[in-house]
């Protein structure tokens, strides 16, 4: 198995419920009542520009918009490790990485004022080898400047380096730093094509959490049982 880049947001982490619940915040300022996290889910790798159009149909050209984004984020970097915990499975996946010597890391287009507490909060920040959020590199994803600075900060070569993604900047950020091509598996069905080692997670994240109809949550808890699979 090759090292491991993963995306946070939406990816690792199932930072969610928590940023629904700033999204709520904003609506609760505007007298309106909450929406139900199922309304935030397909937005949570958008950032605020994405919550906050999912709370209140409002987009960055807007007005109001600066003024929104900056109470979003306060109150998010408030309260960013209430509820987001690791997906299903990927605790065990990240072990078995660490005990088999594998060294992993996460790449996000989250600034680094937020990145850097999130990981601390769940225990991530000792464990990861390597973490670069978009403030740090030259350019955000789908940009590969990200990635690449990852690869170079944790001495691992691009082209022997997996990214995992929900995202289609994430599939192109991957592709564009020198990863392994191919088809993606297509995980729908019981048994892939090719086995996992054989295929690029940044395509099998893309066929896993774009393709398919399942909620996200369940997608990314099948990602991880395949990838432990390929150890």
């Amino acid at each position: 198995m090759k090292p491991l880049l993963f995306d946070l947001d939406g990816t690792l982490v199932d930072t969610a419920p928590d940023l629904a619940a700033a999204a709520n915040h904003v609506r609760a300022l505007q007298n309106r009542p909450p929406l139900p996290l199922a309304d935030y889910r397909p937005v949570a790798s958008a950032g605020a520009r994405g919550l906050l159009g999912a709370a209140l149909g409002i987009t960055a050209d807007d007005p109001a918009f600066p003024a929104l984004r900056d109470e979003f984020l306060a109150y998010y970097r408030a309260h960013l490790a209430v509820h987001s915990r690791l997906f299903s499975g990927l605790d065990d996946l990240l072990t078995r990485l660490e005990h088999q010597g594998i060294p992993w890391g996460v790449v996000t287009n989250k600034p680094a004022w937020l990145t850097a507490p999130l990981m601390t909060a769940l225990g991530l920040a000792s464990r990861a080898a390597v973490c670069v959020s978009a403030d740090e590199a030259a350019a955000a994803k789908p940009a590969p400047d990200a990635l690449l600075l990852a690869c170079e900060r944790a001495t691992l070569n691009p082209e022997h380096c997996y990214y995992i993604g929900d995202d289609l900047r994430d599939i192109v950020a991957g592709q564009a730093a020198g990863e392994i091509g191919g088809e993606p598996v297509d995980v729908g069905r019981e048994r892939p094509q090719l086995p996992l080692r054989q295929r690029p997670p940044a395509a099998l994240g893309r066929n896993l959490l774009q393709r398919h109809g399942k909620p996200r949550h369940r997608r990314v808890e099948r990602l991880a049982q395949l990838a432990q699979r390929a150890l």
